[in-house]
């Protein structure tokens, strides 16, 4: 079986962050190593939570690991919330990486053309220079690669095929081998993901229907789903478009129930739908 560890924070309530990235990539046949970052009561959306910053227990964590001879066949990273944090997941990589396990990044840090709060434009730099910069897939939305690269955000509507391959080039530069773009919406009424390969210059792309409902947290099971598909052994694009099918079934349906909770989608709901794509 193989092994990731996911380093982000964790919502005891809430669906998101590794509360959604431990149950998927484990439902996939995948064993999911945690390193949380921050413990929150319930996550950021909501009126008031507690938090306790778990930044000091990163080095001794991955240094007991490396006692143990605890090895990885993946790395992902979702949400850091500090520049402190940045540096330990970078010396994590370094620890960690090898020539033969994935580095996933996905730079939680923004949308809707603003940074979360507490964020920076210095911040979204650094977690393109220190964190993305060694990464082997990046998927930042359009929002967090233009905060990266210093470049014109531009919402829904406003930006064509040539600015997305300009963030996309903007991307890999930055050291990661493949960059994907979510949230693309290139035609009304769709949305999707745009890649490119940094070593073979290939673009790729794949589309799905925009669904006019907005949760917390769907970047992540979007992330959970495609890293663990390219541990099941499916390719980079396939991976992504098994993600994205199952962010849409999941929106759909906690949508489709009238009494659905606002902080999260379903996606446990749609746990059938995910392995019959995964075991296909």
């Amino acid at each position: 079986m193989k092994r990731i560890v996911s380093i982000q924070d964790i919502s005891c309530v809430g669906k998101c962050s590794l509360t959604v990235a431990l149950p998927i990539i484990s439902a996939m046949g995948v064993e999911c190593g945690i390193l949380p970052t921050a413990v929150l009561s319930v996550h950021t959306a909501f009126d008031s939570f507690t938090f306790d910053d778990l930044t000091d227990q990163i080095e001794p964590i991955s240094a007991n690991w490396k006692e143990n001879g605890v090895k990885f066949d993946a790395i992902y990273t979702g949400y850091l919330g500090s520049f402190k944090q940045l540096e330990l997941v970078s010396q994590f990589f370094d620890d960690h990486g090898t020539d033969d396990n994935l580095i996933f990044v996905d730079p939680a840090m923004a949308d809707n053309g603003q940074l979360y709060k507490g964020f920076t434009p210095e911040f979204a730099r650094a977690m393109g220079a220190v964190v993305c910069s060694k990464a082997d897939v990046i998927d930042p939305n359009i929002t967090e690669a233009s905060f990266m690269l210093g470049k014109e955000y531009k919402a829904d509507g406003n930006y064509d095929e040539a600015y997305v391959k300009d963030l996309l080039q903007g991307l890999v530069g930055l050291g990661a081998k493949k960059a994907v773009l979510t949230g693309v919406s290139l035609k009304p009424g769709t949305c999707g993901v745009y890649g490119l390969d940094g070593e073979t210059g290939e673009y790729f792309s794949y589309f799905n229907e925009l669904i006019d409902a907005r949760f917390h947290g769907t970047g992540d099971v979007f992330s959970s789903t495609a890293v663990g598909a390219l541990m099941r052994g499916k390719s980079l694009q396939d991976s992504l478009a098994i993600a994205a099918d199952y962010t849409v079934e999941s929106i759909k349906e906690t949508v489709s129930h009238e009494d659905h909770n606002w902080y999260g989608v379903d996606f446990e709901a749609k746990f059938p739908y995910l392995l019959d794509r995964i075991n296909a």
